[in-house]
């Protein structure tokens, strides 16, 4: 691990994750807007990095405007249009058949892909909490003739304010039970993108760091792209389940933070 010292002198930017790491559901969690500030004050490069591809990154940073973090659109990365850009990078102009929520569609569409239900080249899947039979029937029946299987993020489960839902890793299992098929796969724990974000940064990614309460997505991926990498024990991680979690994913990050105040002292030396 590194020294806790020079961790404001270790990194030129930060990948910092959001459910779990800044915010609970519509919560923030204590000390988020105040490390937001610090780097925005400090003049320290960030980008907001999720998983989640049913918001556009407007929505994004509107949901953390409104719980007093300070955040722009064009901070925030999502899984969704790390997707459209994987594609509209291999095959520009490619047709495409989306399985998603509105920041999926909408990402596909802005990077000039071309969306259908007639032969698409790709099959795109990213949480559709209207998922349906039918839906998984065309998804099958497309991949199986020979559309390429792409899926945003691998999570199984994802948080709400009533509980845990199914993720899009969920659907996806339907999917790759019915095909065959194994998706390739954008959202953490891939490294896709994180390079997708270190890229946007213009940086190497020895230079950022990512920051992220999950051992197996947020840590992972960023070990997985060459990353620095800050755990803070605020949501999936906590210290209770912390060496179950190391044992898990066989990783261990750079530095452990309890909370964001002790992260943020840890900038600001």
């Amino acid at each position: 691990m590194r020294e806790r010292t020079d961790l404001n002198e270790a990194w030129k930017a930060f990948l910092i994750d959001l459910d779990g790491t800044l915010y609970h559901g519509t919560h923030m969690i204590p000390g988020a807007d105040e490390l937001i500030r610090e780097f925005n004050d400090r003049g320290i490069p960030l980008l907001f990095v999720t998983n989640n591809s049913s918001r556009t990154p407007e929505d994004v940073a509107e949901h953390l405007s409104n719980m007093g973090i300070p955040a722009d659109a064009d901070q925030v990365c999502t899984s969704a249009v790390a997707a459209a850009h994987y594609i509209a990078e291999i095959a520009p102009g490619s047709r495409v058949a989306a399985i998603g929520e509105n920041g999926l569609l909408t990402a596909l569409e802005q990077a000039g892909l071309q969306l259908t239900k007639e032969q698409p080249d790709y099959v795109v899947q990213g949480i559709d909490r209207s998922f349906t039979y039918d839906k998984l029937t065309e998804a099958a029946r497309w991949i199986l003739g020979g559309a390429k299987y792409i899926l945003t993020n691998p999570d199984l489960l994802l948080p709400s304010q009533d509980g845990l839902l199914p993720g899009a890793g969920t659907l996806s299992a339907a999917i790759r039970a019915a095909t065959g098929a194994e998706p390739v796969v954008i959202g953490k724990p891939s490294d896709i993108l994180m390079k997708f974000a270190t890229d946007r940064l213009g940086l190497q990614p020895q230079d950022v760091a990512v920051i992220g309460d999950n051992m197996l997505t947020d840590i992972s991926a960023g070990i997985n792209a060459g990353c620095g990498t800050i755990l803070t024990l605020t949501g999936i991680t906590t210290p209770d389940n912390l060496d179950t979690f190391l044992a898990r994913s066989g990783v261990k990050p750079d530095v452990i933070c309890s909370d964001l105040h002790e992260l943020k002292q840890l900038i600001t030396r």
